[in-house]
Order: C-alpha cells, then structure tokens, then sequence
C-alpha cells in the first residue's frame, strides 16, 4: 500500500492508500480536496511532546476526481461499538445518504451490536441499510443498529468482510474500538485485500488522542448543565444544601471542566487529572465547610474517575479492558456527612448522576452538524481508496488522521492548560491541594 503526503511534520501523518486512484468521480463539483495539506499549529493540549506549539501536516478531507472503487459495483458496511453517544445516528444516515445519493452505491450493510454482529456464533442478522431505513434515525438518541463492548478476533472479522464482498468497512466507536478497527486493517493487509476501513472516533469523555472534541461533546456538556443547575436549585433550597453531580470521565475531565465554565453555580470540581485531599491545609472538607458558613449552599461536580487514589484500586476490569472505578461520588457523600457531622454542621446532601441519560439523548444541532460533516468526508476518504484512518476536525478543517496516531494514548485534560486556568477561576478552587500543578 502506498502512503499519501507531500511534506514531512513532526508526527508520522501520512495516509495509506489501497493504491493509484484511475477511475473519473461523477461528482459535480468545482472544488476538490486533491494535494491539498493543512499545516496546523497543534496547542499543547494535543502536542505528542507535550508543551508548546508543533506544527502538523495533515491531508485535507474531502471529495478527490479521481477514485479507487467503482461506486456502482462497491458495498459499505457499518458498525456502530462500545457505549453510547449522541449523533451516532447522525452519522449512520451521513455515511447512508452520502454512499447512496452521491456516489450511487448500491448496497450498504448495518452490522449489528458491534463488532458481534461479525461473528456467526452470535447469529446477529446483519441489516441492509437504505435511505428510507435511515430517514429519520436523527431524532433518536443511540444507534439504530446496536453496540457491545468487548474486542473480537480480527480474523473473524475479516472472514465476514470477505464472505460479504464488502469493499469499504466504516467503524464507529472511541480508543477501543479504533485499536480494533487498526487491527481489522493490519488483517485486510495481511490478507492482500483491497477493504478501506475508515474510523468516525466517538467517544462522550472527548478523550481520543490528538482530537480536540469528539461529535456528542457538545450534547453532553450541555446536558450536563442541566443536571448541574437543578443540583444547584435543590441547593439552595434548604441551609447548607449540598449538590453533588457525577459526571461522565474515566481517564479526561472535559465534560466535568466545560460544563462548570458553562455556568457559574460550581464551587468545586473534581477531575481524574487533578488529585485532590479531602481533609487538612488544601483540603476538599475544609473549603467546603468555609463555603457553608460563608454562603450557605454549595455545588459539587465529580467527574467518574476523578479521587480513585483515595479509592480502593479494584483488579477487575471491563468488557472493554477497563479497570472497573471505585464510586467517588460514594466516597464524597460518606465523607462529607462524617465531617460536617462531627462538627455539628446540619446539612443535607443531594445527589445526581446524569451519566446515562446524557449519553442516550439525541445530538444538539451543533453536534449534528459536526456528524453530517463526518459522514460524508468518511464516504469520500473510502471511495479514493484511503485506509487505516480516521476522519477529524482540527481547527476548523476537516483532515485524514492515521489510526496509529489516534490509538497511542487516551487524550486528558491539561492541567497547564487555559482551560484549567479558568475552571479554577471559575470555582474559586485554586487554593484547594492538587488544583495546581
């Protein structure tokens, strides 16, 4: 396979190709995506050696005159993996109505419950997508076609791949699956194949490398808002109210530190990069306490895997590989009556925990937007015989990501960062220990 790049930067960007692209497009545009790179200043925030500013090349997203398949005789295939997020059902209906309307594709297959449905012990019926099935799966939150978690062999996979003569495989889902998703290809690879398997990273926690925000993002901070400002109503209704808020996070508190700027009702977050005391000079209990006496109400937001140091750490892990997190927010609510308790402060503590509501709901227009776009860049990528990527936007651009790139590491929130900066200016936290690195 060849790779597709004009310049050198400081990240290996280049793009695999399934091989020269001969065949003319019928696409009736006048502007084509054909040699174009974008260099881009990457912030620190997404720079491989951490700190400061490095430029990237990257190649542009968009329809090329030239393609590798005969749309008239290619077959797609779509799976949708892990957990749930809003606008997956965005982008199945981008990635069916453009395969369809723009290219004539003939056939698109669904497959079902994620990477299961590739599998004949499970029995899943793989689905046979078509506009009119697509047509209104946008007003629904989830996936029209199912997920699971859990990776499955590769071999398998590509059997199914092969036995149903798809030419172009499209893949939907976070860190996991785009790991499987590079071992799929690794597989077509090895095979001599000619299947362009293309990546749409879906993550909620926004925690996939070298991507500043994933599509459902924008959804989840905004419902998360929701939940916040009802913690801080039940708050101030009654002295010393407390509300406490868990908010999506494993390894990244984004939706935790955007949520918060989006309002100013937040005294307190928590996040997994950020460890946090709870008692003593710095403390968490202390900080609040003082809030209670100067104010009489206070709101917390605890992303899920924020305080796991002050957690027992548990061996097991989840289907997809992750450690199982102890429940902060149980922690904090135990701790919280313990201290204010001994202290003959009365209280009451009310809690909230938004996580599956958010990520079931359908996307916000921003967010639809954003999937529509990624739909369709994903259809022209597979079409002009580009593999072993992903679609992304950087800055305002749309661009061809190399898997390899995407799966080296979780994306976290940096604690150097502007964003940081403001949360704590935000909260008023940044005398509290661990807020400042």
């Amino acid at each position: 396979m060849k790779k597709h790049s004009e310049e050198k930067s400081g990240v290996e960007t280049a793009i695999r190709t399934l091989g020269p692209c001969k065949l003319d497009s019928n696409l009736p545009y006048r502007t084509w995506a054909d040699d174009v790179n974008f260099r881009i200043f990457v912030d620190d925030e997404l720079s491989e050696e951490g700190e400061g500013r490095a430029a990237h090349v990257f190649e542009a997203a968009g329809p090329r005159r030239k393609l590798y398949f005969e749309p008239s005789r290619a077959k797609c295939a779509i799976v949708t993996c892990g957990g749930l997020c809003p606008g997956i059902n965005d982008v199945i209906q981008a990635i069916v109505m453009e395969a369809f309307h723009a290219y004539n594709v003939p056939s698109v297959l669904g497959i079902p419950y994620g990477l299961e449905g590739f599998i004949p012990k499970y029995k899943h019926k793989l689905v046979e997508l078509s506009p009119a099935l697509v047509a209104d799966i946008h007003r629904f939150g989830g996936t029209m076609l199912g997920s699971s978690r859990g990776p499955q062999p590769a071999d398998e996979i590509v059997d199914t791949l092969e036995r149903c003569n798809v030419n172009a495989l499209f893949i939907v889902g976070g860190d996991g699956t785009m790991r499987a998703a590079l071992s799929v290809s690794e597989e077509v690879n090895r095979r001599g194949l000619r299947i362009a398997v293309i990546g749409i990273p879906k993550t909620i926690d926004n925690d996939i490398n070298f991507i500043p925000q994933s599509f459902g993002f924008e959804t989840a901070v905004y419902k998360a808002t929701e939940a916040i400002e009802c913690a801080h109503t039940e708050a101030c209704g009654t002295p010393n109210g407390i509300g406490l808020v868990k908010l999506m996070g494993r390894e990244s508190g984004f939706i935790a530190a955007r949520a918060t700027l989006a309002l100013k009702e937040v005294n307190f977050v928590l996040i997994p990069e950020a460890a946090f005391t709870l008692e003593g000079e710095g403390g968490l209990l202390p900080a609040l306490e003082a809030r209670l006496l100067a104010r009489k109400h206070a709101v917390i937001v605890a992303a899920e895997g924020a305080g796991q140091h002050l957690l027992a750490r548990a061996s097991d892990t989840d289907a997809s590989g992750n450690p199982i997190l102890g429940d902060i927010a149980t922690l904090l609510r135990k701790k919280i009556k313990e201290y204010l308790d001994a202290r003959n402060i009365p209280h009451s503590l009310k809690y909230i925990d938004p996580s599956y509501i958010i990520r079931s709901v359908p996307a916000v227009a921003n967010d639809k937007v954003y999937c529509g776009f990624l739909g369709q860049y994903a259809v022209h990528a597979a079409m002009a015989g580009r593999t072993d990527m992903v679609v992304a936007k950087l800055q305002g651009r749309y661009v061809h990501l190399p898997l390899e790139l995407v799966t080296r590491k979780r994306r976290t929130l940096n604690v150097y960062s502007e964003l940081w900066r403001a949360v704590l200016e935000s909260t008023g936290q940044g005398t509290l220990k661990g807020m400042l690195p």
